[in-house]
């Protein structure tokens, strides 16, 4: 089983973190089992794709983004990222104006660097 599914059957059975933390901590030791090394390997690329793909998002038109949104939203469950992964989904779900979908795609960008922000310290000193 490839993380990306294992990531995903874990992710549609877990609920989200309600205290409010950028990223889950107990999920993201359940997905990566414990296993520290691993869990610094998903961190790291969840943060490089997430960098990526909110760059090709704001590039993009509107009709052209929800396939990125959603691969974004699965990736951000897979690491407990929930806020992250609720922008993502708002993005993904918007069909409103052209006002509202850049206020979608602001929104997630403001999670993704506070997310990313916190990864960068997790990997400095986990």
């Amino acid at each position: 089983m490839t993380y990306a599914v294992a990531a995903s059957a874990v992710a549609a059975t877990t609920a989200p973190d309600s205290s409010g933390a950028l990223i889950d901590r107990a999920h993201l030791t359940q997905m990566t089992l414990g296993d520290a090394a691993l869990e610094r390997e998903i961190l790291s690329l969840f943060d490089r794709q997430s960098e990526l793909l909110l760059e090709r998002m704001r590039a993009l038109p509107p009709a052209a983004v929800s396939t990125l949104a959603h691969t974004l939203k699965g990736s951000a469950r897979g690491v407990g990222a929930w806020n992250v992964a609720r922008a993502a989904e708002a993005v993904e779900l918007a069909d409103g104006t052209l006002a509202e979908f850049r206020a979608a795609i602001e929104r997630l960008g403001v999670e993704i660097g506070a997310t990313r922000a916190l990864i960068a310290e997790m990997l400095r000193t986990h």
